[in-house]
């Protein structure tokens, strides 16, 4: 078994030459992607990246450093506002990363709280916060009030990023880095704190660990990262509102990060993967055959007049409890089981 001799091989990317053949063999295959793909397909890969990105950060609050946010919206709603506002004044790029700067000065202010409150008590704070992001935005002319924005033409370096296949070369390269990054942090010193301070801050705090100064530093990770998914999701939606950044899309956000295996980064891209193609899926489930009319008739007679859409939340709901139950990891959990089975076959 290799073993580990010095904290610096937990920020090598590539441990041996396995890795970098697959590393190669998974970037050729993401580059072809857009190639072999339909235009709303491409559209869906985009918005699953964008959610990558979001829940990279979000896994690194919830599952490395042991803190809850249930106001996760309000971040991804900064950084999509900002961005579009900035746009008009400055290159697109510049725009995105100050968007995501506020949306991480914002992270600081809610992660102050965070020093005296742990489990529900700071979930309902951060959902207040989240919902009082929606409202301010909601009633603030200079944000369009609920009427919303509209982004500019996007353009990089003079370039116009028009389709599909442009904007999903832009989603990865961003991803990619943000991956990385965060596989840095994470296995850095900053990471072990944030470790130390999830299994217990009071043990942390005994070690030296600065507990006041890496929750806070925590919560603006997270919010930085989803202030740039923020930004760019505004750009693949072509419109944005507070509707969009409802605590519904906190919870969904949530339960990728649970779905997909806590304080993981695979854990984070399988989540955010299966929950939006889950739940862009659910949306189609009036078109089973059979069972689709009968779903229809379920919704509009147990449940309200508003029909199907409950449905597809019980379907989404059913699935993430029966994967939390049956593999407490997650998918991540599934992942490595699938890796140690072809390393010890046959044995």
């Amino acid at each position: 078994m290799d073993m580990r001799t010095s904290y610096f091989e937990d920020i090598t990317l590539f441990k041996d030459r396995s890795v970098v053949i697959w590393s190669f063999l998974a970037l050729s295959a993401l580059i072809a992607l857009p190639f072999l793909l339909a235009g709303y397909q491409i559209f869906v890969v985009n918005l699953v990246m964008i959610n990558i990105i979001i829940v990279l950060g979000l896994n690194v609050l919830i599952g490395n450093t042991g803190q809850i946010s249930l106001g996760h919206g309000g971040f991804v709603a900064i950084g999509a506002y900002m961005t579009v506002i900035l746009d008009g004044s400055m290159p697109f790029l510049l725009a995105l990363i100050l968007a995501a700067i506020v949306a991480a000065a914002f992270g600081v202010l809610l992660g102050i709280p965070s020093l005296k409150l742990e489990g529900p008590y700071l979930a309902v704070a951060t959902l207040g916060f989240g919902l009082a992001i929606t409202v301010i935005i909601g009633r603030v002319q200079f944000f369009g009030g609920h009427m919303g924005l509209i982004p500019p033409q996007l353009e990089i370096f003079g370039l116009s990023i028009s389709s599909n296949t442009h904007f999903y070369f832009l989603c990865l390269v961003i991803a990619l880095m943000l991956g990385v990054f965060a596989r840095l942090v994470i296995g850095s010193r900053i990471g072990r704190a944030f470790s130390a301070i999830r299994d217990s801050d009071i043990a942390a705090s005994g070690l030296g660990v600065n507990v006041v100064r890496y929750k806070i530093m925590s919560f603006a990770f997270s919010a930085f990262y989803a202030g740039i998914g923020g930004g760019i999701w505004a750009y693949a939606l072509g419109f944005i509102s507070p509707g969009v950044f409802t605590p519904t899309l906190s919870i969904l956000l949530l339960s990728m990060v649970v779905v997909g295996g806590l304080g993981t980064i695979t854990g984070s891209v399988l989540g955010a993967t299966v929950v939006t193609l889950l739940n862009l899926q659910s949306e189609k489930i009036i078109e089973l055959p059979v069972l689709g009319s009968f779903f229809e008739w379920f919704s509009a007679t147990f449940m309200s007049i508003s029909g199907l859409p409950n449905i597809n939340w019980v379907f989404m709901g059913l699935t993430i409890i029966l994967i939390i139950l049956f593999e407490p990891y997650g998918l991540f959990g599934i992942w490595m089981r699938i890796k140690i089975y072809f390393k010890t076959w046959p044995f």
